[in-house]
């Protein structure tokens, strides 16, 4: 009935772990959840009667994995231009594919990611892409949740999207009609590069996320050389010149962060700009091993992104989990760096900050009820003699092949495996159509 009170819903598991500041684990453990919310969090001992329907998973229930950075509809372009260098990469096989796209084709693209990555685990994504319209309705019909950034590139727009101002203009309404705290879509502004926009106009773009007070979302010392001649005509490094432009004056997600030094660190450090860590797509690239440990030591936030899945070639989080600090302990020769509880919490609370939200990321009262159920009948979750090695399976054993439920805002989005919002068979069939045409010319 219209304004009776919403009921809450248990959720009964194994194994409750809550990615939350201090780390709890609650086994057995139970989330309720009321009108998309958690309302508790806790052991099952002593837990309060309910009045809604209580479901026992079993298993393990986690929060939803937050992808820091991606370029979701790039899986239209997933495997082209495969052993290129960056620049080369760009260029050659992704600006000329990307410039015959059109908004059907990113609905497309990115609806066949959103499943993708909802059947991984991962209910909330940070999208820098071209067609923004595009993807916020795919993803309202995938029903995950959505930092959208709407890319801007100088390569891909030019005259087709009017002047600076008329495109500013463009982007301060996309946020007046689409950001939505409350919900599932927030919106920020990416401007893809400095070296691909210029300083000026990247600092434009960061004016109009502060007035906004949006996430600025921008691509920052990737590769050695792509900065290379801005650095050369301002005497320091791409970091220093974003920041003495006030690039970082507001809430700023920098992806990559491969090419940065200790004093580059300190400034992020000391303007708060949080950093999207790609390890598979930098290795795949061939961009180079971000200093996380020393970014981690200096207090900088640091959260796990996939990139696109055309540089990665998937959109598996818990790929990035294993690899991000097993190539931090094996560039510094130390195995004790990255340890499992941290690495999931840049997986998860870490990213939900660096993404600018405050309500997604762990199980706590109060966030939204983004949940994973995580199968510990694998083989590669057995044994288990303490906490501390379940965690150690969570992180190094731990991949989509052993998420079979989703929920996102408390509403079912994968069960057994399978995702509930969208025809996966069809939307394979539309991408491979449109990628024939798209690389044809």
């Amino acid at each position: 009935m219209p304004g009776s009170a919403a009921t809450t819903e248990r959720h009964l598991a194994d194994v409750v772990v809550t990615c939350d500041d201090v780390g709890a684990v609650h086994a057995p453990g139970v989330v309720d959840v009321s009108d998309g919310r958690i309302v508790r969090v806790g052991s099952v001992d002593g837990a309060p009667p309910v009045d809604g329907p209580v479901h026992d998973h079993g298993g393990l229930l986690m929060p939803g994995l937050v992808n820091a950075h991606a370029h979701t509809p790039m899986t239209l372009v997933r495997g082209a231009g495969d052993g290129l260098p960056l620049q080369r990469w760009l260029t050659e096989a992704m600006w000329p594919r990307e410039g015959r796209m059109t908004p059907d084709d990113v609905w497309w693209g990115m609806a066949l990611g959103s499943a993708e990555m909802l059947a991984a685990g991962v209910t909330t994504s940070c999208e820098m892409y071209l067609f923004e319209d595009a993807v916020v309705d795919a993803v309202r019909a995938s029903g995950g949740r959505l930092v959208v950034t709407p890319a801007v590139l100088s390569v891909l727009h030019g005259d087709a999207f009017g002047s600076d101002g008329d495109r500013l203009d463009a982007m301060a309404a996309f946020h007046a009609e689409h950001h939505d705290p409350a919900g599932r879509i927030t919106v920020g502004i990416a401007p893809h590069s400095a070296y691909d926009l210029g300083v000026e106009r990247v600092a434009l773009l960061a004016g109009l996320a502060r007035d906004l007070d949006a996430v600025l979302h921008v691509h920052v010392a990737e590769t050695r050389e792509e900065s290379a001649p801005l650095e050369a005509e301002h005497g320091c490094s791409i970091v220093r010149i974003l920041d003495d432009a006030d690039v970082f004056g507001g809430r700023v997600l920098v992806a990559h962060a491969v090419w940065v030094d200790d004093d580059d660190i300190a400034v992020l450090a000391d303007s708060g700009v949080a950093v999207a860590h790609c390890p598979v797509s930098n290795m795949k690239l061939g961009s180079g091993i971000a200093p996380v440990a020393a970014m981690l030591d200096a207090g900088v936030t640091v959260a796990l992104g996939t990139d696109g899945p055309a540089s990665n070639d998937t959109l598996d989080l818990f790929e990035e989990v294993k690899v991000a600090s097993l190539l931090a302990r094996v560039d510094a020769l130390d195995p004790t760096l990255l340890p499992a509880g941290q690495v999931l919490a840049m997986a998860t609370r870490h990213g939900a900050t660096a993404v600018g939200l405050d309500d997604v990321g762990c199980l706590a009262p109060g966030m939204a009820a983004d949940l994973v159920r995580i199968d510990l009948d694998h083989p590669s979750f057995t044994p288990v003699t303490s906490p501390d090695e379940l965690l150690a399976h969570l992180a190094w054993s731990g991949s989509s092949r052993s998420v079979t439920d989703v929920w996102v805002a408390g509403e079912k989005v994968v069960a057994d495996g399978e995702v509930l919002t969208v025809d996966v068979a069809r939307a394979r069939a539309e991408v491979q159509q449109r990628a024939r045409r798209l690389a044809a010319g």
